[in-house]
């Protein structure tokens, strides 16, 4: 089996909208290939060497699996492993797949060697999953046709394809999908350096001037995620355009920051809206997900995908067995005393 190596358009198939603002946004900022992504570099060796071991076998890369908090760069590493192996991406997300039609008709159009991407795997419904168990292992789909007595089932033939699944939440993707993936990778938050990096590489492409302090205050505040530091600078940079300033200063930051509401933690209100709820609401917790998301009015997902992560990571938050529980960090954040128990760590 051979594998066409020349690089080929890449395509977004589900779902089909109008691209944003943030998206071409995001876009423009990705990292094209393996060298050029900063961090994570124990999944890049790794995938260095399948890829190469892939290419020199004439096969398409083993199924592959990356989980972790949202906008640490899954996305990303799923275009590069198109780039790097010469071949094109094509784009879904699990909610997109309604039908076993639909995952059909993406198959069924993959070239030799294509990725498939499938973001938010973790919602692929169950009817889906068991098409998508052939595809993967025996590159062919079994599909019914018709229905009642006369139904009768056929096999389609695929070209050989790489999957790429993208979740929050690996323990949410059902066991016989999860070990179909031949490589499973989890996406960690990265260094404070490593957010610096970032942060001066994107100015870079902005064609932003950043003065002394400016990019490592801008790291600081970024909660170690590559997509909320992009965010920031672009931030940073409309208010300094505004104010014509040919270059972004340390106070120019730390103003759009304020104006924000975001702390030299990375912690913005959401954050401390939440923290406060446990702490002045609920006595310190312990709390359910359910009765926190009614406190604070923000959705159950949200708040365990996006904020618990990075306020667990940053020590203020607990998971315990009855529920969130505040740190003795969070009430010294917020200036309230911390019960005795609590600073002793006792929950």
């Amino acid at each position: 089996m051979t594998i066409q190596r020349q690089s080929r358009q890449q395509h977004v198939v589900q779902p089909t909208k109008t691209p944003r603002d943030n998206d071409v946004f995001e876009n423009t900022l990705r990292p094209k290939r393996i060298s050029e992504y900063i961090g994570q570099s124990d999944i890049k060796g790794h995938l260095l060497v399948h890829m190469e071991a892939a290419k020199k076998r004439y096969e398409p890369l083993g199924h592959t699996l990356l989980h972790g908090p949202p906008g640490l760069g899954k996305t990303t590493l799923a275009h590069i492993i198109a780039n790097e192996m010469g071949s094109q991406v094509r784009v879904t997300s699990g909610p997109a797949i309604e039908k076993p039609g639909d995952l059909a008709s993406l198959l069924t159009n993959l070239e030799l060697g294509d990725v498939l991407f499938i973001d938010e795997i973790h919602r692929l419904r169950p009817v889906i999953e068991e098409v998508l168990y052939s595809a993967m292992e025996d590159f062919a789909l079994d599909l019914m046709i018709g229905k009642g007595p006369t139904a009768r089932s056929m096999r389609l033939d695929l070209k050989p394809f790489t999957l790429v699944g993208a979740t929050t939440k690996a323990g949410s993707i059902s066991a016989p999908l999860r070990d179909r993936f031949v490589q499973n990778f989890r996406l960690n938050f990265y260094s404070e350096i490593e957010m610096e990096q970032i942060v001066e590489r994107t100015s870079g492409i902005l064609e932003i001037t950043l003065e002394k302090d400016s990019a490592q205050r801008i790291a600081q505040s970024s909660r170690a995620t590559p997509r909320i530091a992009n965010r920031l600078v672009r931030a940073i940079r409309d208010f300094a355009q505004v104010n014509e300033e040919e270059s972004v200063s340390i106070k120019r930051v730390c103003d759009t920051l304020n104006s924000l509401g975001v702390d030299n933690q990375g912690l913005d209100k959401t954050d401390r809206m939440i923290l406060e709820a446990i702490i002045e609401k609920f006595g310190g917790g312990p709390v359910g997900l359910s009765t926190l998301s009614a406190a604070t009015g923000e959705e159950e997902q949200t708040l365990e995908d996006m904020y618990e992560p990075y306020l667990m990571q940053q020590g203020f938050l607990k998971r315990t067995a009855k529920g969130r529980v505040a740190t003795a960090s969070a009430y010294e954040l917020l200036g309230f005393q911390a019960p005795v128990d609590v600073q002793r760590g006792m929950f």
